[in-house]
């Protein structure tokens, strides 16, 4: 129900009934003046009643919410995520706080986001921490819309500034070897578990000796640094690995009688950043390797092992325990072997079954 009616104080009445049957209404000094639409009764009411046709009406106290005070709710709902996560979503907005905290959610337009992608990177970040905040703005307002704050989104693959693609460095088995040697006796294990097993430096950390059967030659990854669930569910899935690796990995709480695989020098659990600090020490003494080797890329060089073995796509997301074999692809697909022989030996072979008495028809 809408209508437009003058009140005995002379000024114009507009209301109209929303989608929940609340009543909204405003005064105006005329009913109809064209040349003063924004003062004009009418106007706003049809504008109004457009915005609930098409979908796009949004409860006027609710337009006035500013990015600020909604990711501030948003982060709230956020919090039921692993805490490096929900961390990670905390830089992210208060990166976004510091642009557009202070405007209303729906003023934001899709070129002011596509300008602030264009500053980041003038600023020298990171491709992927830059494609890391947009990804952020838009879960943000994907679910502002879902709750009515906005009625669409301004961010969308053209405001994007596209996933960073970097092809991961592979260490050669020489380099591998030596960053094994190069490090302590009682850190051998983080080279065989992320080179051999792909673990990731928080599994690593904390994996235990009961998460091992080293008989069978099993590693069972179950928690992450300090006590933390996994990344994924995927991540849990069983690891094999040959026994010549489960006698090595043996070797350390075998001497030190330890609850985990990695110790200190006193023989002690330790966390990743202890860890980290000796590999980058053992990483210089390695002839060849990039300054930003980190233990996460001997993931790269245990994925190129499974690929070169001839492992299908799914095999090979199972061991580095994807959860999708999107994410294989999208980071190991240059691995694996150029199929342009196969597909023309395919046609090759049709063409060889074509029978050699073969008669032409004609008309």
């Amino acid at each position: 129900m809408a209508s437009v009616k003058k009140r005995p104080s002379g000024v114009w009445r507009a209301r109209y009934t929303d989608a929940t049957g609340k009543e909204h209404a405003r005064h105006f000094k005329f009913r109809d003046n064209p040349r003063d639409p924004e003062n004009s009764a009418q106007h706003w009411l049809d504008r109004e009643t457009a915005k609930l046709v098409t979908g796009t009406w949004v409860e006027p106290k609710t337009a006035k919410m500013t990015l600020g005070e909604w990711s501030q709710t948003w982060l709230i709902g956020y919090a039921t995520n692993r805490k490096s996560t929900v961390k990670s979503a905390e830089v992210h907005v208060k990166r976004i706080q510091s642009k557009f905290g202070t405007r209303p959610v729906g003023s934001i337009r899709p070129s002011e986001v596509k300008n602030w992608m264009a500053e980041l990177k003038a600023e020298g970040l990171a491709d992927s921490t830059t494609y890391g905040l947009h990804r952020r703005l838009s879960q943000i307002f994907s679910d502002a819309v879902h709750d009515g704050i906005v009625p669409r989104s301004p961010v969308s693959r053209r405001t994007s500034p596209g996933a960073p693609k970097q092809r991961p460095y592979v260490a050669t088995t020489d380099q591998v070897w030596a960053l094994y040697d190069a490090l302590p006796d009682h850190f051998h294990p983080v080279v065989l578990l992320g080179a051999f097993a792909g673990l990731r430096v928080a599994e690593i950390a904390a994996l235990r000796t009961n998460d091992v059967d080293f008989m069978r030659g099993i590693i069972s990854p179950a928690i992450q640094y300090p006590d933390e669930p996994l990344k994924t569910d995927m991540s849990k899935t069983p690891i094999p690995i040959p026994h010549e690796v489960a006698l090595e990995l043996n070797q350390v709480p075998a001497k030190w009688g330890s609850s985990t695989l990695v110790v200190g020098a006193f023989g002690r659990p330790v966390a990743p950043y202890t860890i980290e600090t000796a590999f980058r020490k053992a990483r210089e003494t390695v002839k060849g390797l990039p300054a930003g080797f980190r233990i996460h890329d001997l993931r790269h060089y245990y994925a190129s092992l499974l690929i070169a073995a001839g492992l299908d796509i799914k095999t090979v997301q199972a061991r580095l325990r994807h959860a999708s074999a999107k994410t294989t692809l999208d980071t190991y697909g240059h691995m694996w072997p150029d199929k342009d022989e196969a597909s023309r030996s395919a046609v090759v072979n049709a063409f060889r079954a074509r029978p050699t008495n073969r008669q032409i028809e004609t008309r």
